[in-house]
């Protein structure tokens, strides 16, 4: 199975034309960027970087597990100097693999404690949470699920929006399978699966199903229906938290490791550096409406308060979501995948 995820993401990473060759000489001035983020969200921060050090980066986009399965298949010689995922997941399976670098202290330190890797060997760039979005016109606030369990209920069937193919879900299946096991996790993919919920690509497509009335409910990450709402104030989907400490409630981060093989090791520190600086950070907020991860940065008045969301959010390490090739495994024996 293993030999079939990893054909699987190399045949996705080369059609998407995600196939940048190795550096001939260490002299090479590119940037060498494998992104599970879509390119929608960080292609302005990005631009910034370049703008403002000078530095080229040739950005190479893809799904995060694959990416990530990619990279491990390459090992030393792959041509990437920097990953930058999706979900601490797939962070944690390219640093089981042995293949990122110690990262400057000053760089990790610099990052709330609640998002530090121990190892020093990926740093959270952004917080991000999962939420239930719902049709305001076709669900009563009375009526909504409270924890994850509820989506099983058959009131639901055919109405729910997933993305079981994205990194986010996959993360959060990971959440599930480490706080509760195996076995539950499982049984609860099989009854939401019985309750046939139509999958989509990604978070903005689960919002734009629900809008246009293909669906009542989904689980998206917090900041897709903020965009959707911050270009039209009457969109007709809103979005709230299951109950306290359930596990929908998932903060995870997007976050970067070093590769050992890079060439251009200063660069990607430079890179890091200006994403959790000050400017880089206000941006991703302000932008992009993600959680900052360093002190000091103003949230966008749309975000839920830091100390709220904590109140709320699932209790889990991010560092033990390492078996991304666990949940894969999973996803696919439950036929949800």
């Amino acid at each position: 199975m293993k030999r079939t995820f990893l054909m699987l993401a190399l045949g996705v990473f080369l059609i998407s034309g995600c196939n940048p060759q190795p550096s001939n000489t260490s002299e090479d001035k590119n940037l060498v960027l494998y992104a599970g983020r879509g390119k929608e969200l960080v292609d302005g921060i990005i631009e910034r970087f370049m703008k403002e050090t000078g530095i080229n980066v040739q950005v190479k986009y893809g799904k995060t597990a694959e990416l990530a399965l990619v990279l491990q298949q390459e090992g030393d010689k792959s041509p990437a100097d920097l990953f930058w995922a999706q979900d601490a997941s797939a962070l944690g399976a390219v640093m089981k693999a042995g293949l990122f670098a110690d990262l400057p202290k000053t760089l990790s330190g610099a990052v709330a404690k609640t998002f530090q890797n121990p190892h020093n060997q990926w740093v959270a760039l952004t917080g991000r949470a999962r939420t239930l979005a719902y049709s305001v016109k076709r669900v009563q606030v009375a009526e909504l699920p409270q924890g994850i369990e509820d989506l099983t209920n058959p009131k639901w069937k055919g109405k729910i929006a997933w993305a079981p193919d994205n990194a986010s879900f996959q993360s959060f299946v990971t959440a599930l399978r480490v706080t509760q096991g195996e076995e539950k996790a499982r049984a609860w993919l099989l009854a939401v699966k019985a309750n046939e919920p139509k999958s989509y690509a990604n978070n903005a497509a689960i919002v734009e199903a629900i809008a246009a009335g293909e669906a009542d409910l989904g689980l998206p990450n917090h900041y897709y229906l903020l965009s959707f709402t911050d270009k039209d104030p009457n969109y007709p989907v809103a979005q709230t938290m299951f109950k306290a400490g359930d596990a929908g409630n998932l903060v995870n981060v997007s976050g970067a490791g070093i590769l050992k093989s890079g060439k251009n090791i200063e660069a990607a520190q430079a890179f890091l550096k200006f994403i959790l600086s000050q400017a880089g950070q206000t941006y991703m907020a302000n932008d992009e409406f993600e959680y900052p991860v360093v002190d000091g940065v103003k949230l966008h008045p749309k975000l839920m308060q830091v100390e709220a969301l904590g109140k709320v959010k699932m209790a889990v390490d991010l560092n033990a979501l390492a078996d991304l090739q666990g949940t894969l495994a999973l996803l696919k024996a439950t036929g949800v995948l």
